[in-house]
């Protein structure tokens, strides 16, 4: 016998070969996380799936049943029936669980939105409802069908005692008839099954495709996220390097600041000596017979004259120094404002890059 995978499919008799026969029919799927109640403890979850799987809801059109299906790669982790005494419930806002009596373990599914969690609640009563129509129209068919049975049994049993049959053949007859049923009910529940794996294999090979895709899609977003960022480290060097241009800022504005105050210093002294010599100036004129002390002065004034010079030059040396460092300011100010700029529209893209990376999850 093949290896199977706990749900009639087997491993080896997958294949792009199967076909959909139409017995089994997913109703609704959705995306979970996937706990199992531990055996050991009966409080904590255990993890039944490393990330999240499809869980589909199923209709059995022959056996008129409905069960929740969910597979991991090549392993089964949810095959509950759904039978009409089951309750869902929601213990927080993205988390549910059922308890499934046949399989002797309680399932939990952790939803990726409060609204998923809601919509598979839903669909979970409204398939209860269904199973519970199903089971009450089985129980009436069975009960039809047993007092046909007595009714035969009956009339059979009449007629046995009008033949006046030996006890030897009717033991014999009997149980050939039993022979007949047990083949007949045999045949018919090895067709059944045969129509049961195949119509699992097409199911398994669904999922798996879907798995491949999901796969895919998942290697797709994980280099676009790379690509995303050393976008962002190359954004944050520049940033780095904007903020070492900004600190030469602000070491120039200092030195700005230092030299207006070595100017105003500059200034104060040359008024002083626009005063003193002022002050010669008259002494000059009101002293005119004191000419060789007139000399004197005017020695001393052409001297305080070379030193102005000298003052002048100096100023206006600093004053060609202040504006070529104001010229330098304002074009790392035009520089720091483009790559600002620049930087606002790669951000921009980044946000709708973002904006996108989460539509596209939503949608899957």
């Amino acid at each position: 016998m093949q290896e199977s995978l706990g749900i009639g499919l087997s491993t080896a008799e997958m294949g792009p070969g199967a076909r959909w026969v139409g017995r089994e029919q997913p109703i609704f799927t959705t995306r979970a996380h996937v706990f199992q109640i531990d055996p050991n403890t009966k409080k904590n979850w255990m993890p039944a799936s490393k990330q999240a799987v499809t869980v589909s809801y199923f209709y059995d059109v022959t056996r008129n049943s409905y069960r929740i299906i969910s597979v991991d790669g090549a392993k089964v982790i949810i095959n509950s029936t759904i039978t009409p005494n089951m309750t869902f419930t929601k213990t927080s806002q993205k988390f549910g669980q059922w308890a499934d009596s046949r399989a002797n373990t309680v399932f939990g599914l952790g939803f990726s939105s409060e609204q998923q969690l809601t919509k598979f609640a839903e669909k979970f009563q409204e398939v209860k409802e269904a199973a519970k129509i199903a089971k009450d129209k089985t129980q009436e068919k069975i009960e039809t069908s047993s007092n046909h049975s007595q009714a035969s049994s009956v009339n059979g049993t009449d007629d046995e005692k009008a033949s006046h049959a030996g006890p030897a053949n009717t033991h014999l007859k009997s149980e050939n008839d039993k022979l007949k049923i047990a083949l007949t009910q045999s045949a018919a529940n090895v067709k059944k099954w045969e129509i049961e794996l195949q119509t699992l294999r097409e199911s398994n090979a669904r999922l798996t495709t879907a798995l491949q895709e999901s796969a895919a899609s998942v290697e797709q977003w994980k280099r676009q996220f790379s690509i995303c960022r050393d976008e962002n480290d190359r954004l944050r060097n520049k940033i780095d390097e904007l903020e070492e241009q900004c600190s030469e800022i602000n070491r120039e504005k200092e030195k700005n600041t230092q030299l207006k105050r070595r100017i105003e210093e500059l200034e104060a002294e040359l008024r002083e000596k626009e005063t003193e010599l002022k002050d010669l100036r008259k002494q000059s004129e009101i002293i005119p017979q004191l000419m060789s002390e007139c000399e004197y002065v005017s020695q001393k004034l052409e001297a305080a004259e070379r030193d102005n010079q000298n003052l002048e030059d100096k100023v206006r040396s600093l004053k060609t120094d202040i504006e070529e460092s104001k010229y330098r300011q304002r074009h790392l100010k035009v520089e720091l404002k483009s790559f600002l700029e620049v930087l606002d529209g790669k951000i921009d893209d980044l946000h709708d890059f973002r904006r996108g990376l989460s539509k596209l999850g939503t949608d899957n």
